[in-house]
């Protein structure tokens, strides 16, 4: 299938990035869930739900810490949005210590999976590929994939998985262990992260926008915390706005009577106060900003929420 990695030495410790990159759908952030011992990606069945790089920490007292890189979607960009996307894609790609390329194995393969496996192959860190997905496809289909990927050489691992079962994802964990340096823990143990609250909020806010909306609508859409104010131990009040680029649009995620907002409004605040941990009043409104994709300004501010302090 592909060469087999070196078995760890007895008591090392690995540390090290891995990036998750792969096309739109493949499969990323579910995986990065399924590895973490809590969810931290927001998941959706539309291409391009996560605009950022998003940083998940998996730290094991007999193994060591990796730290994830989950990426964009590799697309042809056509906003200044898209450009960026790409480009963080890029960036982690060159930052990892090691890569796994998720490929969607139940879809046939096409040109974009030519461009990704060449794109890939260019990195010197160690390469895996995993093809997810494995619950939609019988086996005897995977074998022609296997063997393109194992052409040449390039990757180290072809690991076929699924995200949203767990088939395979601990042989393919093993895999990453075994490839990363070792080294001491780059950060607390007890992270999980390094992205503030208010931005894992209005992720989980973009989401539930996600859930409730179709068609080219939620890529217009984006979240943005206007206010986070604490009042007391036990509640938090978050103000935000739902951007969108026209009136149309607005019309469409208000809804009739303000039905859909409400809807939104109702999952986000029930979402949010499991994961924070306290009660949540959520005050969400929807802004127009025309052509936001395209604006430096926005974009900057979006672009700077990941990693932004959180206001109390």
């Amino acid at each position: 299938m592909a060469q087999r990695t070196p078995e760890p030495a007895a008591g090392r410790l690995a540390s090290g990035t891995v990036a998750l990159v792969g096309r739109p759908n493949a499969g990323k952030s579910t995986l990065l869930n399924r590895l973490l011992p809590e969810k931290l990606a927001i998941v959706s069945d539309k291409p391009q739900t996560t605009r950022q790089r998003l940083v998940g920490i998996l730290t094991d007292e007999a193994r060591g810490q990796i730290v994830f890189y989950d990426t964009p979607g590799v697309h042809k960009p056509q906003h200044r949005m898209n450009r960026r996307m790409v480009k963080a894609a890029q960036e982690a790609l060159a930052d990892a210590d090691v890569v796994c390329l998720l490929v969607d194995a139940s879809q046939r393969e096409g040109s974009g999976d030519a461009f990704m496996r060449t794109w890939v192959s260019r990195v010197d860190s160690p390469k895996v590929v995993l093809l997810n997905k494995i619950d939609k496809v019988r086996k005897e289909t995977l074998l022609p994939r296997i063997a393109a990927y194992a052409e040449g050489g390039r990757f180290e691992e072809i690991v076929p998985i699924s995200a949203l079962t767990g088939d395979g994802v601990e042989r393919a964990l093993e895999i990453l262990w075994r490839l990363l340096p070792a080294g001491p823990p780059r950060y607390d143990p007890e992270l999980l992260t390094v992205h503030p609250e208010r931005f894992l909020v209005a992720e989980r806010i973009r989401e539930k926008v996600l859930e409730a909306t179709r068609d080219e609508l939620p890529f217009a859409t984006a979240v943005v915390i206007e206010a986070w104010q604490e009042r007391g131990p036990e509640l938090v009040a978050i103000h935000a706005s739902i951007l969108t680029e026209r009136e149309g649009q607005k019309k469409i995620l208000v809804g009739k009577g303000g039905s859909r907002i409400k809807a939104i409004g109702t999952a986000a605040r029930r979402d949010l106060e499991a994961f924070l941990e306290r009660r949540v009043f959520l005050d969400l409104q929807v802004r127009v900003e025309r052509n936001w994709r395209q604006n430096p300004r926005i974009l900057s501010e979006l672009d700077r929420a990941p990693y932004a302090s959180s206001l109390g």
